[in-house]
C-alpha cells in the first residue's frame, strides 16, 4: 500500500483546511516544496497536492510551487482547479505523474473519457462524499449524487485510480470512514486511494487490513495528522513497507 503525503497550497503557502472549509485554515509552512523535500527525505516517493486556489477559482492558480515540487525528483499526484483539457495538458507536460479530476468528473463522462483515451493512469478521479453525496467546486457545492454511482460510473469508463475521500472526517484527526471506504472498495475494480480522518498508525494499520478483502486498495493520504506530528512519515512508510513484505 502507498503512503501519499499530502500537500494542500493556498496562496502559495502550506495550509490545511478541516472538512473543506476555507474559513477553518491552519499554515504550517510558508514553502511548500520544502515540506516535499521533507517528504522525500523521508523515503516518500508519492506527494499528494492539492491547489486549493485552483478548487475554489476552477483554474489552476499555484502551478509555480507544483513545478518546484516537481523538480524535486517526487512523483505529483495533482488535484485542484483541473476542468479542461488545456489545463491537464499544461500540468503534464510540467511533469505531474497523476492527475485528480473531481468536479468534471461529476459533470461530464466525455470529458473523462477523453482524457483517459488520452492519458491513461495518469487520470485519476476523486470522489469527496458529504453523507455519501458527491461535493463538488471544493466542496463548495453538495449535489444529489451518490458516491457510488458515481465511482461505477467512472470505473465503467476506464479510470485506473479513484481518491475517495469522506469529507465529514477530513482535517478531523477522527480515523478513517472505514465502512465508507469498504463500500467504495467493494463497488469498483478501480485502484482506491482512501482520505479523510488518519490520525494514527493504528488507524493506517485498519486500512492495511482492508487489503486482505479489497486488493483494489491502493494507499491513503495522510495530511494533518503529518502535521500535526501524531506520525510520522518514516514510521507510516515502514508500516507500508512490512506489509509488502508479509505478501
Amino acid at each position: 500500500m502507498i503512503i501519499y503525503p499530502a500537500i494542500d497550497i493556498k496562496g502559495g503557502r502550506c495550509v490545511r483546511l478541516t472538512q473543506g472549509r476555507a474559513d477553518a485554515q491552519t499554515v504550517y509552512a510558508e514553502d511548500p516544496a520544502g515540506v516535499a523535500a521533507g517528504f522525500r527525505a523521508a523515503g516518500s516517493r508519492w506527494v499528494h497536492v492539492v491547489d486549493l486556489d485552483g478548487a475554489f477559482a476552477g483554474e489552476p492558480g499555484n502551478l509555480e510551487v507544483v513545478k518546484r515540487i516537481v523538480d524535486l525528483g517526487l512523483s505529483v499526484q495533482l488535484g485542484g482547479g483541473l476542468r479542461t483539457r488545456e489545463s491537464v495538458d499544461r500540468v503534464l507536460s510540467m511533469g505531474v505523474a497523476r492527475v485528480v479530476i473531481g468536479t468534471r468528473a461529476a459533470e461530464s463522462n466525455s470529458f473523462i473519457s477523453e482524457l483517459v483515451a488520452a492519458f491513461g493512469d495518469k487520470v485519476a478521479v476523486g470522489i469527496d462524499a458529504k453523507a455519501g453525496k458527491v461535493a463538488v467546486k471544493g466542496w463548495v457545492d453538495t449535489t444529489g449524487m451518490s458516491a457510488l454511482g458515481l465511482a461505477r460510473r467512472m470505473d465503467a469508463l476506464g479510470v485506473a485510480t479513484l481518491i475517495h475521500t469522506d469529507i465529514g472526517n477530513d482535517g478531523m484527526l477522527t480515523g478513517p470512514n472505514l465502512s465508507a471506504q469498504e463500500s467504495m472498495l467493494g463497488a469498483v475494480g478501480a485502484r482506491v486511494i482512501s482520505s479523510g480522518g488518519v490520525s494514527s498508525l493504528e488507524d493506517v494499520t485498519d486500512l492495511i487490513a482492508l487489503c486482505e478483502s479489497y486488493p483494489n486498495l491502493d494507499g491513503v493520504i495522510v495530511g494533518k495528522a503529518l502535521y500535526e506530528g501524531r506520525v510520522t512519515l518514516a514510521d507510516l512508510l515502514g508500516l507500508a513497507a512490512e506489509r509488502g513484505a508479509r505478501e
